[in-house]
């Protein structure tokens, strides 16, 4: 795992998801407070890091255990905050406003759905024999900035076409989750 170009395109990869989620993200807060920015994209690139760390120490054993259904635990978590946000977006712009997903169990929920696939990834480069720790940082370093670049985006999209935004950004997550479940039933 030492050529830098294969674990930035790996971390690139992994990242996507939690940059589609800042997206949706951005566009739900409207104007994200810099702690919101904070808390979302340190959160995402502290899970992306973490997970492969996780698989890469758990080996076979526990990879194997939660294989079975890893992609409907992330399907549920995304889909339950997409669900809420497009309930939300429906709902009006002041209810939306006590509404925090960058805190407790949403912020949770939305760093494991978008840090799930790291898990493996871990795992397959403690098969390879490879150092777990600078691809950890770079994916969670790619992962932080991605979503960062992410909740910006959704801000400028939301800023134009206000509460739809909330409501295409819950759909967003709904469809990531399930792109995570087709991926897997076709690796069946």
């Amino acid at each position: 795992m030492a050529n830098i170009s294969i674990v930035f395109l790996i971390a690139f990869s992994l990242a996507l998801d939690a940059f589609a989620v800042s997206v949706a993200a951005g566009s739900y807060f409207v104007k994200a407070t810099s702690r919101q920015k904070f808390r979302l994209s340190f959160h995402f690139g502290l899970f992306q890091a973490f997970m492969p760390i996780i698989g890469w120490f758990a080996g076979a054993k526990v990879v194997n255990m939660i294989k079975d259904f890893d992609h409907w635990v992330a399907f549920l978590l995304l889909a339950a905050i997409g669900g809420k946000m497009i309930y939300d977006g429906v709902k009006g712009e002041e209810e939306k406003i006590n509404k925090d997903i960058s805190k407790g169990w949403s912020l949770i929920a939305l760093s494991v759905g978008t840090s799930i696939d790291a898990l493996a990834v871990g795992f397959s480069i403690g098969i390879m024999g490879g150092n777990i720790v600078f691809p950890s940082i770079l994916i969670g370093v790619v992962a932080a900035a991605m979503s960062l670049i992410g909740i910006k985006a959704g801000e400028i999209f939301s800023t134009k076409f206000g509460d739809k935004m909330a409501i295409v950004g819950g759909i967003v997550l709904f469809l990531i989750g399930s792109k995570i479940v087709v991926e897997h039933l076709q690796l069946i």
